[in-house]
């Protein structure tokens, strides 16, 4: 039997490191001078993007989605079709909190690869199906909402990314090594 090992990513306390030297090269890049930068002169000076994969439908998306202090319409509008319900083909709005956390996981982690998307949106009916005949499948999920996702990270140890999730205190976070992939939502903070 071959042992694959998977290139570590970045540790949660390269977080916050990673984040100090990040706002340190944008402080003194854009030429404050005074004691505190806002966080708001800061992302006006910078891109978000995501880079996908959605399991079901083999469909890539690699796309700039917030540039210039604003969301791009039509970036948005394809990153709700990447994350549609593959089971119904509906989809829905995609919370902007939830990709601007999946951007901040990403730019942690010493990864290229994109997010593979286990479930994005789940409709009302695909929903009720899955809380009828899985277990730990919530009858309100957030991923009705366009709260939540499901995901793996190539290249990633998967508890390194439930790691980096919970580091963020964003939100949900669950854990499903059997399943392999780790559940984020923009709900309240907690895990399991």
């Amino acid at each position: 039997m071959t042992t694959r090992f998977k290139k570590p990513c970045a540790s949660p306390r390269h977080l916050y490191r990673r984040g100090f030297l990040k706002f340190s090269a944008a402080f003194v890049l854009t030429g404050m001078h005074s004691g505190l930068a806002s966080a708001k002169s800061l992302s006006l000076v910078s891109e978000r993007s995501l880079s996908l994969y959605n399991l079901h439908t083999g469909e890539n998306l690699n796309t700039v989605y917030w540039a210039d202090g604003q969301y791009i319409p039509d970036a948005i509008g394809g990153i709700n079709r990447i994350l549609r319900d593959h089971r119904t083909g509906e989809s829905s709005q995609i919370d902007p909190l939830l990709l601007n956390l999946l951007h901040r996981i990403h730019a942690q982690l010493d990864v290229a690869q994109p997010f593979h998307i286990i479930s994005g949106y789940r409709s009302p009916a695909s929903n009720a199906t899955l809380a009828a005949t899985t277990s730990g499948v919530a009858k309100h999920s957030l991923h009705m909402d366009g709260k939540a996702i499901d995901i793996r990270l190539p290249g990633c140890d998967l508890d390194q990314l439930r790691q980096m999730a919970l580091a963020m205190k964003a939100g949900g976070v669950g854990y499903y090594p059997e399943s392999d992939f780790v559940h984020i939502d923009v709900g309240r903070v907690r895990s399991w």
